[in-house]
């Protein structure tokens, strides 16, 4: 049985990630910062699929003094619901969005996407990749912000550029462990991000699906099937990679 732990499992496409894995008999432990029923009721349908098992954590990407607790409880699962001290795959997907513009922009939004865009996920990788099986995978979720200069997302695009960058460094040290990193980038997708920006303000869809390739914006299941075919073995040759899923967004 492989295990996989994705992180912002409770929403949009760390929710679907952590479905489609579990479709594919792939346990999960998922993580969640405010949304514990949501992430308890991924748990009970993911364990739908026969022999999969899940467990949700709570986690706090902006707290890195908890990272080792936290890895601490995930050894706790491992040894009580799967007899194991290793897990297979790690999913980065966490993380906050929301438009400032640069005039306007305030150290306290500037941190918060620094710490849980940037800095959260390559501390937390740090803590768990110890304890991942050698030939594991890792996926972190970056975004087309990252070279779309849309105004507002100075802050986010650039930290995703980091976090696409840093994808490349560490797929290159963790090469001796065969251990494979890569990127998905997404385009507009429809979910919860950016506090429900869509739900919020439903006429940005249309423009934004009439700039895409395929008519429309993306869903979390694109994603997610994206995601977890790359940490399939099927990608067993591929390592530091961004690939954008975008549906042609901009193309």
């Amino acid at each position: 049985m492989r295990i996989a732990i994705v992180t912002g499992g409770s929403n949009g496409i760390g929710k679907s990630t952590a479905l489609e894995l579990g479709n594919r008999g792939i346990s999960v432990i998922l993580t969640y910062n405010s949304y514990k029923d949501r992430a308890e009721a991924i748990v009970k349908e993911i364990e739908k699929n026969k022999g999969v098992r899940a467990v949700a954590l709570k986690l706090d990407l902006t707290e890195r003094s908890t990272f080792e607790a936290f890895a601490q409880e995930v050894k706790k699962n491992l040894a009580e619901i799967w007899n194991r001290e290793t897990f297979d795959y790690l999913v980065n997907n966490g993380g906050v969005g929301g438009p400032m513009l640069f005039s306007e922009m305030s150290e306290e939004y500037f941190d918060k996407i620094l710490n849980t865009n940037f800095k959260g996920p390559i501390f937390l990788t740090q803590h768990l990749v110890r304890f991942m099986e050698d030939a594991g995978a890792i996926v972190n979720t970056s975004s087309t912000s990252k070279n779309q200069s849309f105004p507002g997302y100075s802050a986010y695009g650039s930290l995703k550029a980091a976090l696409s960058s840093w994808t490349r460094y560490v797929a290159k040290e963790l090469a001796s462990r065969k251990i494979r990193v890569n990127a998905v980038s997404p385009g507009p997708t429809q979910s919860n991000f950016g506090d429900g920006v869509f739900d919020k303000h439903p006429e940005f869809i249309k423009p934004l699906a009439e700039q895409t390739a395929f008519g429309r914006i993306g869903q979390p299941e694109d994603l997610a099937k994206v995601i977890v075919s790359l940490l399939s073995d099927d990608f067993g040759w591929v390592t530091a990679q961004d690939i954008e899923v975008s549906g042609g967004h901009m193309l």
